[in-house]
């Protein structure tokens, strides 16, 4: 029995997601201790002292609010939207596939751009539709191209800002130019995963205060960046409350789990925290383009809390930099970026580490 033959013409030619390598799998095959993590965006901070107390009080023996009311209650007083407009996810991941399942069939088709994030190919091909994928201009999103491939047929597109794995953003004029322009039965996904350090920017758009405005707006947002919770797995959708009652019908009971709708509730409430990861994340990124300057290694300017560089042969460099025990991202295969390494922001140390083994390769190697 050929049983991938039994899966869904979209499923059978699906290439499943690959994570950063995880920190105890290199320190399996190569025998290093002291590995260092740069390669899945993740916050280097601990977690917050708040969390860890919310999440030990939990009854882990019973379900969790499948309503994750507290949480909603939360975001919506912090962003000052009705409950009704809240959908919650395992991760922001789980309602882009929402999203796409809810609203999307082999008919239509779902624009997004070259370089963009990973998921989007695969919830569009999961469902069986038509993926159309618009050049990068400057590693970034071409809007004007974006705008021109819209058909009769198209019935989502995916916009990441900031993107990943580039960093490259959007600005207000840019962004709402394009939402004035697409037609109201199509549906926009603004992705802002990266939200909290791109908004210290004064012309990065805030799709919130938009969604009044444009009722096929939907907007993404994580706890697992700058809040620290990527173990955890909690994000959100604020959308229109008819858009966000479909989505709670095709979502999983009990998809985010006690401990987690706990943790991101007392994360929210944390400012401190969130202050003191955002300005960690600037003086790192500080860090890393300064020494890519002084090495001559050309990178992508990044609003997010990573950076693309250009290293010649991103697999090699890769494999170089496993073997001095540091883990960063190659961005070759889906990203079609093989010269470029994304690299998370982490400790002014992690990034000192990173720098000393890159200082042992020169751009002409």
């Amino acid at each position: 029995m050929n049983f991938t033959k039994l899966a869904t013409l979209g499923v059978q030619g699906l290439q499943a997601y690959q994570p950063g390598k995880p920190i105890e799998e290199l320190e399996r095959e190569y025998g290093i201790k002291n590995v260092i993590k740069l390669a899945s965006n993740e916050n280097p901070l601990p977690t917050s002292s708040l969390v860890q107390e919310a999440i030990q009080i939990q009854n882990i023996a019973r379900y969790p609010d499948g309503n994750g009311f507290i949480l909603k209650q939360a975001l919506a007083e912090k962003y000052g939207v009705d409950k009704n407009m809240i959908t919650l996810g395992n991760g922001s991941n789980d309602l882009l596939e929402l999203i796409t399942r809810a609203f999307v069939t082999p008919a239509h088709n779902v624009i997004f751009s070259q370089h963009a994030f990973a998921v989007y190919p695969i919830v569009t091909q999961a469902v069986g539709a038509r993926a159309i994928i618009t050049p990068a201009k400057n590693w970034g999103h071409d809007l004007t191209a974006m705008q021109a491939a819209i058909s009769d047929e198209t019935k989502l597109i995916f916009i990441a800002n900031p993107n990943n794995p580039t960093g490259t953003w959007i600005n207000k004029t840019q962004l709402k130019t394009f939402l004035d322009a697409v037609p109201e039965r199509i549906l926009i996904v603004i992705d802002e995963a990266y939200f909290e350090y791109a908004s210290e920017n004064p012309d990065y758009p805030n799709s919130l205060t938009w969604l009044s405005n444009y009722p096929n707006l939907i907007v993404t947002r994580t706890f697992s960046k700058a809040y620290g919770l990527a173990g955890l797995r909690v994000g959100y959708s604020i959308s229109h409350p008819e858009i966000a009652d479909i989505l709670n019908r095709v979502r999983q009971p009990f998809n985010v789990n006690s401990i987690a709708l706990a943790a991101a509730t007392a994360a929210l409430n944390d400012t401190n925290y969130l202050k003191k990861s955002v300005a960690l994340n600037q003086a790192g990124m500080q860090q890393l383009t300064q020494a890519f300057e002084q090495m001559g290694f050309s990178y992508i300017p990044s609003l997010g809390n990573f950076i693309a560089v250009e290293v010649g042969n991103g697999a090699t460099t890769y494999e170089n930099l496993l073997r001095q025990g540091i883990i960063v991202r190659p961005i070759g295969g889906i990203y079609q970026m093989p010269k470029h390494l994304r690299v998370s922001i982490g400790l002014a140390s992690e990034n000192e580490a990173f720098i000393q083994a890159m200082q042992r390769k020169s751009p002409s190697d």
